[in-house]
């Protein structure tokens, strides 16, 4: 029999709703999952990151010793955007007449988080678990930077991993790979003047003008792919330079996004973005600073695992249909969390919420699929561990 009670897994979530961690604020998180483990007497610790007052992480553990699953979700939230679009307010779990719970992050990715947490809660209570640990980590940043995971990664919490559940939005389909996320800062450097003595000056558009250009000619010519993941892919999304019409201006700047895959992953892109930077600087004699500020790397792995194999079998029993197995365009803390394992390693993204509803306005989730993840996840887990050999 259940420990938490529908009404409270949904009070739960309600909960985690409320607290508005907009690219910030996940030690609000953290301290309130913490104060909900130690009711069922889970230890937990609360990781603090470098410089910050408001974001931090949170680990917790059941069970002991070896064989080690990892769970993971994160605290994070996106902006709301235009409130007035809302026909919800976006801080407060609603319920609709069609059974969805409406609010930011019910489905990217407070559900999945909240059901992870909830799952470790009734597997302690249940006393299923008969051999090894499950560790849950909540993460902070992953929306923009994934700094919580690689401050796991760094301190050692997935060395001796030996499966990763994330539970990201992806009800329709469990995602064994997906692509990687780049972020690329290029600045140009110039000497402001005024416009009608140019000469005195050096613009620093024309140089970055003309990295944009070489580099989309440069990138026309790769010709690679991913049967799974498709074609990597590069956009100049941001572009700014001067301030005043009269005047040379002496800083420009654009910012660039990849999706990347392992044929063409994100040490090619830097390298593709410095060849650009010496071939401006060359011909131009211009100034370039290439910054890439936010790099997670593809994920790739074959899939061809239990633990991949296990959550397909339950997935399909608890939802009755033919769950497809498949990758993702999009990027999730796995990137980092799972720096320096191989291909072979067991990963699954697989949690509530369906991967359209990521950041849209009304953001929803249902509340069966919700409910129906608890349950998948504490069964699951200690299914896994128990059977490992």
């Amino acid at each position: 029999m259940s420990v938490l009670s529908n009404e409270t897994r949904v009070k739960i979530l309600a909960d985690l709703i409320e607290i508005q961690s907009i690219n910030e604020k996940e030690l609000d998180v953290a301290h309130y999952l913490q104060k909900l483990f130690e009711q069922y007497g889970i230890h937990s610790e609360i990781l603090k990151l470098d410089g910050e007052t408001s974001r931090a992480n949170l680990v917790a553990e059941v069970g002991n010793g070896k064989p080690v699953v990892g769970v993971s979700g994160h605290m994070d939230v996106v902006t709301t955007g235009d409130t007035d679009q809302w026909n919800y307010d976006p801080f407060k779990l609603t319920e609709d007449d069609q059974g969805r719970l409406h609010g930011r992050g019910s489905a990217d990715m407070k559900s999945g988080l909240a059901a992870l947490a909830i799952s470790l809660i009734e597997i302690q209570a249940a006393g299923t678990l008969n051999q090894g640990t499950i560790r849950f980590m909540a993460t902070a940043g992953e929306e923009v930077t994934s700094n919580g995971a690689a401050l796991l990664h760094e301190k050692g919490y997935m060395d001796d991993v030996e499966a990763l559940l994330i539970a990201e939005p992806s009800q329709d389909g469990i995602v064994y790979t997906h692509k990687g996320t780049m972020d690329i800062q290029v600045t140009s450097k110039g000497k402001s003047a005024h416009s009608s003595m140019p000469e005195l000056g050096f613009n620093a558009i024309n140089p970055l003008v003309d990295f944009i250009h070489y580099l989309n000619v440069e990138y026309s010519k790769v010709d690679v792919s991913s049967e799974l993941l498709g074609t990597p892919t590069m956009n100049s999304t941001i572009i700014n330079g001067g301030d005043q019409v009269n005047s040379i201006p002496e800083y420009a700047e654009s910012l660039f996004n990849m999706r990347t895959i392992p044929a063409f992953d994100n040490k090619k892109f830097e390298a593709l973005f410095n060849s650009i930077k010496e071939k401006v600087e060359k011909d131009d004699n211009g100034s370039i600073t290439v910054n890439p500020y936010v790099n997670r790397d593809p994920v790739y792995t074959t899939g061809d695992n239990a633990f991949l194999k296990l959550a397909k079998s339950l997935g399909d029993e608890y939802f009755n249909r033919d769950l497809d197995v498949t990758s993702s365009t999009a990027t999730t803390d796995a990137s980092y969390l799972m720096k320096d394992k191989g291909d072979d390693f067991s990963f699954v993204m697989y949690g509530p919420g369906e991967t359209g509803q990521a950041h849209q306005v009304d953001e929803y989730v249902y509340k069966d699929t919700y409910l129906t993840f608890i349950d998948l996840y504490t069964q699951m887990l200690p299914q896994y561990l128990n059977d490992f050999k």
